[in-house]
């Protein structure tokens, strides 16, 4: 096959991958596969330059960094939406909407409800089926060119597919940050020691406003699309038409929408998300209201800058006011402070809140948050509570600006804030016990080295008292220096020295991840465990052969290499003390479960967990630890609380252990 030819395939190869996955929600390549083609495409294209198309999968990674956005004038205003805020003000919509028609208000209106995402407004335009310009809302009227940043979004279609395609037609949508993204990104910020994002939607907004579009395709966005603007070519005749039409392109569209036949269906759809919507990996705040007939929405027109057709009913906010009793800083394992309120305890979304974070102190200044003040905090789906405001009403005579300390709280060590960052940070890496502590307790965490009996307090208790300094001093501890430390007796010392002894040997996917290398996840280190095989043989890797490992980057692959040429002393101690890091984090052995992911949960009866994923791992499948439309299945034992409920409101299969059992090859794992 002629390099043209092989390039066009794998193009559309790609291409349905990415509809499959993110339209369909129905993966048809492990993530190994579809990196297999998209080497070889950017090895062709590095090949025959003069073959790259504007819509080619490669153009995701980012291009040359900007100057500057220009703007782009939307043909058709992007307007905004009414608000609706109880069932009178639905009830009241619906009435309004049949006056104008001049309809029976006892005659029933469809409509279709859209859940309303917390993200920020899109616009791409598509010319005979190629996208050609990407923009924001803006003010309605202009929004800023972000074109090279939304090609990096995968679930948007480079090329619409399907015949007939408008000759040209602008498509509207959302684009947003998942829970779970949002997390990894903050993880990332604060390990470089920048300053983490306050919440999803901000982190989506400043995603898409990067000059340099590669930092916008790190972020993994993601988008829903649910309106068009101008349209030459083609009109929806329906709501519901427009979504099966999108799909039917390429789009990836909201899989919650639902059609009602009345105003009341919309209202008992609407009360069933109130609590429905907090299992949700993104942020939702509210339910869009449409009627489904596009003849209908022609004639009610808009008003102002609002369709009479659509409206959006806003759930109350997950806010409360409470107290903050004081400001206390934390030292992080890579140094950085971060200040934490201290609240009086507020339940919201039926969580008991008793701190949140306040991120830095460029933070504190901006919303001027003092010990005393009341606040108002809030708490979205899996993100942590933040500080909103201050009720500045009730606030109290005499209190002070809070500013950071000037020394570090565990080890006095003089703070530091590097000119152009955001974080403050303790510099004294080395003796510093918070950062040591901080290191350790994610040395010995359930996805390290799963050392039981070793919680903050014991640790603390072991660093205090000289015993500990470092990892592989865990290994070296004696019964006869344990005896004496408050708390500790004969029975425990015993039951801690034997866990250590076993967990000397540990996987090698377990050590990196233990060990702290920044920027090396679970994912990173499991790749380098697998492509590797041994410690002996990572130690001796070049920059480039890290650079190949699969779920290893560029940036990764250098601070592994650099921490590998300055940490060898750290090595050397865990191999004095008898640590073993086999390779047993291997390759898959069959492709059993490729393109599936699992999640365990519960009390499991009949497995150990940690075995169970890993021979997911063996299988070709992957194992999760939480769940998200991404999931294929979750293994519930007794006790399954969250999880559970969550798989229940994505319609994920849930598998007891026996069901999970029959599925694997015959002979695969013995069941306890």
């Amino acid at each position: 096959m002629n390099p043209a030819d092989r390039i066009a395939q794998l193009c559309a190869e790609l291409q349905r991958h990415n509809i499959a996955y993110y339209v369909h929600d129905q993966p048809t390549a492990s993530d190994a596969e579809y990196d297999a083609l998209m080497q070889e495409l950017l090895a062709l294209e590095a090949t025959y330059p003069e073959l790259i198309t504007p819509e080619s999968p490669t153009q995701r990674v980012g291009a040359t960094p900007a100057d500057a956005f220009g703007s782009v004038t939307h043909r058709r205003p992007m307007l905004s939406l009414g608000n609706c805020f109880s069932e009178e003000d639905l009830r009241e919509f619906d009435a309004r909407a049949k006056r104008h028609l001049g309809m029976d208000e006892a005659l029933p209106l469809e409509y279709v409800c859209e859940l309303k995402l917390d993200g920020l407004s899109i616009s791409l335009t598509y010319e005979n089926g190629t996208f050609v310009r990407g923009a924001t809302r803006g003010d309605g009227a202009t929004g800023e060119d972000i074109t090279q940043n939304l090609k990096t979004i995968r679930g948007i279609p480079l090329k619409l597919t399907g015949e007939n395609l408008p000759e040209r037609i602008e498509i509207r949508g959302e684009a947003f940050l998942s829970h779970s993204e949002f997390k990894k990104a903050n993880m990332v910020r604060e390990e470089k020691g920048e300053a983490t994002f306050a919440n999803p939607r901000n982190a989506a907004a400043g995603s898409l406003r990067q000059l340099d579009s590669k930092i916008t395709a790190s972020r993994r966005l993601r988008a829903y699309f649910y309106a068009i603007g101008e349209s030459l070519g083609w009109e929806p005749t329906s709501q519901s038409d427009l979504l099966e039409k999108l799909q039917n392109w390429g789009f990836p569209t909201n899989p919650h929408t639902e059609k009602f036949e009345n105003i009341e269906g919309v209202i008992g759809h609407i009360s069933g998300w109130t609590e429905k919507k907090n299992a949700l990996d993104y942020d939702t705040d509210g339910m869009v209201v449409k009627i489904d007939d596009a003849v209908l929405q022609r004639e009610l027109g808009q008003v102002s800058r609002a369709p009479r057709w659509a409206t959006a009913f806003k759930y109350p906010a997950l806010q409360v006011e409470t107290v903050v009793e004081d400001i206390r800083v934390q030292v992080g394992r890579t140094g950085a402070i971060t200040p934490l309120a201290v609240l009086t305890p507020a339940s919201v979304a039926g969580v008991m809140v008793a701190r949140a974070t306040l991120h830095n102190q460029d933070e504190i200044t901006r919303k001027d948050v003092r010990i005393g003040d009341t606040v108002t905090i809030q708490r979205a789906g899996e993100v942590i509570p933040e500080v909103v405001s201050v009720v500045l009403s009730k606030r109290l005579p005499g209190s002070v600006p809070y500013f950071l300390p000037e020394t570090c709280p565990s080890c006095g060590s003089a703070l530091v804030r590097p000119e152009g960052e955001a974080v403050t940070r303790c510099p004294s890496s080395e003796t510093c016990p918070a950062q040591l502590q901080t290191r350790l307790e994610h040395f010995v965490s359930r996805n390290a080295l799963n050392i039981d009996g070793l919680g903050g307090e014991r640790l603390a208790q072991l660093i205090e008292s000289g015993l500990v300094t470092g990892f592989a001093d865990l290994f070296t501890l004696e019964k006869e220096k344990l005896l004496p430390l408050e708390r500790m007796g004969e029975k425990l010392a015993d039951n801690l020295l034997g866990e250590l002894a076993q967990k000397k040997k540990t996987s090698l996917a377990r050590l990196l991840f233990g060990l702290g290398i920044r920027h090396v996840g679970e994912r990173g280190a499991a790749g380098l465990a697998q492509h590797f095989g041994s410690l002996e043989k990572l130690q001796g890797a070049t920059l480039e052969q890290l650079g190949q490992v699969q779920d290893v980057g560029g940036v990764t692959a250098q601070s592994v290499f650099d921490w590998l040429q300055s940490s060898g002393p750290l090595l050397e101690k865990l191999l004095a003390v008898g640590v073993e890091a086999e390779g047993d984090e291997a390759a898959p052995t069959s492709d059993h479960f490729s393109g599936k992911s699992f999640v365990f949960t519960g009390a499991l009866e009949k497995f150990n967990r940690d075995d169970a994923e890993a021979l997911v791992r063996r299988l070709g499948g992957r194992a999760s630890g939480s769940v998200s439309k991404q999931t294929s299945y979750v293994v519930a034992g007794p006790g399954a609380g969250s999880k559970r409920e969550k798989a229940e409101s994505l319609s994920i299969p849930i598998l007891t252990e026996d069901e999970f059992a029959r599925m694997l090859p015959e002979g695969t794992l013995e069941v306890k």
